[in-house]
């Protein structure tokens, strides 16, 4: 089946204290995104990319497809509002029956593997959601009080989150709502249930200078 990924790469500097969003800064001599990119075109011959990227940085996006890679696999479309808003407008790129998958630009360090089995997975349950394991005490806080919880229980949440085409085009066409933090909470809400995959430990996200020399580190391992 022909795959599609839609990656998104919306974020800013912010917490980076940085001028320039943490797509483009340079991890081991190359742009964040790159390694993004680099992975998902590896991972499959026949997988197109739609890249999301803020207005302001679709020059920048253009600079490293040029400089990196096979331009004729990826296309280039402007975000919208919120992460719900630039999913939405990858989506509408997509006019053919495919397998989707919709990662963080800045999750770099995603492994060919886990985009296989997210894959298979898809196929067989129409959905993959790869998530790891929490490590952490945690605890529910509801107002004044506060509880323990099961951590067990509790899984933390990454992507490439994928899906059959037939499923998340249509539920991505209803009303945005606050809650919708991903795409298998948009999903849910449009009636259908998701199914969880193992993820991966090193798939970190980066947010933080610590993430850099994290996944610096990591790339030399």
């Amino acid at each position: 089946m022909k795959k599609t990924a839609v990656i998104v790469a919306g974020g800013s500097g912010a917490r980076m204290n940085a001028a320039i969003p943490k797509q483009f800064m340079l991890l081991n001599g190359k742009p964040v995104l790159y390694y993004t990119i680099d992975t998902f075109l590896k991972a499959y011959s026949d997988l197109s990319i739609i890249l999301v990227l803020p207005e302001d940085n679709i020059a920048a996006g253009k600079e490293i497809i040029d400089a990196y890679f096979d331009s004729s696999r990826i296309t280039i479309t402007e975000g919208g509002r919120t992460r719900f808003h630039s999913v939405q407008n990858g989506l509408q790129l997509i006019k053919e029956e495919c397998m989707v998958f919709v990662h963080d630009g800045v999750r770099c360090l995603l492994s060919k593997t886990l985009i296989h089995r997210c894959y298979t997975a898809a196929l067989q349950n129409g959905s993959a959601i790869p998530v790891i394991d929490c490590k952490d005490s945690v605890r529910i806080v509801k107002g004044e009080n506060n509880e323990a919880a099961e951590r067990s229980n509790i899984k933390l949440v990454q992507t490439p989150q994928t899906f059959h085409s037939k499923i998340i085009l249509p539920a991505f066409k209803i009303d945005f709502k606050d809650k919708f933090t991903d795409e298998a909470t948009v999903v849910e809400a449009f009636g259908l249930k998701v199914h969880l995959v193992e993820g991966e430990e090193n798939n970190i996200k980066i947010t933080k200078p610590a993430d850099l020399l994290i996944a610096e580190k990591l790339l030399e391992g």
